[in-house]
């Protein structure tokens, strides 16, 4: 599973880069001027068994600050230009480069905050026995509208249930979830509260 996972991983988002190659274009000259400077979000993200890698993707927030040089809350400094690329998974284009890479997979749990590692439990913690994904199982079941122990739980059950077909199934629920876009952020919030552990 694992050989023909990647090979597949590398055959997709080679092609998809070339294709969306204009795309890709479009959207960093619409970030820089919507945005401003740098184009591409860059964050330091744990991949498989949790070793770090650095995870690109187009920005979507302003760099706007308090009095005290402070960063706004995320619900201030995303944009409706940011909340669109949010909502269409644009955003996520140039993560096809970290697959490309081998950092990670078109399929797999989300990649989330290395300081979130130290709050996982242990059967949490098994989300990092794969390669972190564009899309997942998680994401196609409720994305961020669910809490985090489901999504974790969702999470692990993929790497307990990985397949070939299974994540043919992913992709193509995937594509119908941006179309309805649903699960985009987590309710009352403009993308997802912070991890801080599971209560017990």
């Amino acid at each position: 599973m694992s050989r023909s996972k990647r090979l597949i991983d590398l055959a997709v988002s080679a092609t998809a880069l070339i294709v969306l190659a204009p795309v890709l274009a479009l959207l960093a000259v619409l970030v820089r001027v919507r945005l401003g400077a740098p184009v591409l979000f860059r964050q330091q993200r744990p991949g498989l068994h949790g070793q770090p890698f650095t995870l690109y993707k187009f920005r979507t927030m302003t760099d706007a600050r308090d009095a005290q040089g402070r960063l706004l809350p995320d619900a201030q400094r995303l944009t409706r230009f940011g909340r669109f690329l949010r909502s269409t998974s644009l955003d996520e284009l140039p993560e096809l480069f970290n697959v490309l890479k081998g950092e990670m997979s078109l399929v797999g749990p989300r990649p989330l905050l290395m300081e979130y590692l130290e709050r996982y439990t242990p059967e949490q913690m098994r989300r990092h026995a794969v390669r972190p994904g564009i899309t997942g199982w998680a994401q196609i079941n409720g994305r961020n509208a669910l809490s985090w122990e489901q999504k974790f739980a969702l999470d692990v059950w993929y790497v307990d249930h990985q397949s070939l077909w299974l994540d043919l199934k992913i992709l193509a629920l995937t594509l119908w979830k941006i179309i309805k876009r649903e699960g985009i952020s987590q309710p009352g919030q403009a993308t997802m509260e912070e991890f801080r552990g599971s209560a017990g």
